[in-house]
């Protein structure tokens, strides 16, 4: 209800000027049932996805949006003062004052819990409801006094090609990857065609749109299964390969610039929507982010470089010239 509060907010001053923290911390004072720092933490993240959307059409991504949507389900988080955990396996989940009163918490007994301090604790919707814990290992990275670089080429087939400076070489494939997201999209494809004969809001549309969400979320964690296995593997090959740095091409915006037709060049060879659909479902962001962290705990370094020209620039004299073949003859010019 919070969020679909502050969408309606947004529609009324979207033509006269945005909603500061201290004007939203007003409007929603006393509203809700929930925890405040629970509310504040709605607020902060409805901010952010304003001022992200803000930065971006402000570099020329013009096709995103402002945040607009009422999500059917959205994760509360609680911080620090707003719960309490018992050595039994026992959650308390505190919540806000209703006519002076507070509210009963909620109560969640689980089986186990993580070994560490506990920062914030979030209640999630998928396929289930779900707690999600964030909290302190107490593991510091550790010290890596290696001087090796290894360089990464990313790619959509094959996640992650690699090399060192010691000549050594890795490739880890997607394949599997790229076969569950084919099967998804089949899969969508035939629901959404069902979809198309039912009328919105019927008993069968709420079913197969069920079914929707039920195999996106099914995909999304194969797909954390497969990408947090191929961050481990490199890992594990860069610290037998004493690395102390990784370099990375920073490819992003490859999955926004999908457009089918060549508005500069019209000789350019038009990309089909089969391929435009492949990269604009590439993970790329999702492994950078898990190699980020696994190598950091290895003391390891992760530098995103721009790609520009790279693959038309001689690495000898720093000739550019755009190349026909595998093969760059700086003294020929090809």
């Amino acid at each position: 209800m919070l969020i679909h509060v502050l969408n309606r907010m947004l529609i009324c001053l979207l033509f006269r000027k945005w909603i500061s923290r201290s004007e939203l911390q007003a409007v929603t004072k006393g509203q809700y049932d929930l925890h405040s720092q629970s509310i504040q933490s709605v607020q902060e993240r409805y901010i952010q996805a304003r001022e992200n959307a803000w930065k971006a059409k402000q570099a020329g991504y013009s096709q995103i949006r402002y945040p607009y949507r009422t999500k059917r389900y959205y994760p509360t988080r609680w911080k620090k003062d707003g719960f309490v955990v018992y050595k039994s396996g026992r959650i308390k989940l505190s919540m806000g004052i209703r006519n002076g009163r507070r509210e009963k918490p909620i109560i969640i007994n689980t089986n186990r819990q993580p070994e560490g301090k506990i920062k914030e604790i979030e209640l999630i919707w998928d396929r289930m409801l779900m707690l999600a814990i964030s909290y302190e290992d107490g593991q510091a990275p550790k010290e890596n006094s290696n001087t090796g670089i290894a360089a990464i080429d990313m790619g959509e087939i094959h996640a992650i090609a690699a090399i060192s400076d010691t000549g050594q070489k890795m490739v880890i494939t997607a394949r599997k990857l790229r076969s569950l997201k084919r099967l998804r999209n089949k899969k969508h494809g035939q629901l959404r065609k069902k979809l198309s004969r039912c009328k919105k809001g019927s008993r069968r549309w709420r079913k197969l749109t069920r079914a929707m969400s039920k195999n996106s979320s099914k995909t999304d964690a194969q797909q954390r299964d497969i990408l947090h296995k191929t961050s481990r593997q490199f890992t594990g090959w860069a610290v037998e390969d004493r690395v102390k740095e990784v370099v990375v091409g920073d490819v992003e915006g490859i999955q926004r610039n999908t457009s089918s037709r060549k508005k500069t060049n019209s000789k350019k060879k038009r990309r089909t929507r089969q391929h435009n659909q492949r990269m604009s479902q590439w993970p790329f962001g999702i492994l950078i982010a898990f190699l980020t962290y696994k190598l950091m705990a290895e003391g390891i370094s992760l530098t995103k470089i721009d790609e520009s020209y790279t693959t038309q620039t001689c690495p000898v004299c720093g000739r550019r010239k755009k190349v026909s073949g595998r093969i760059y003859n700086a003294a020929a010019g090809i």
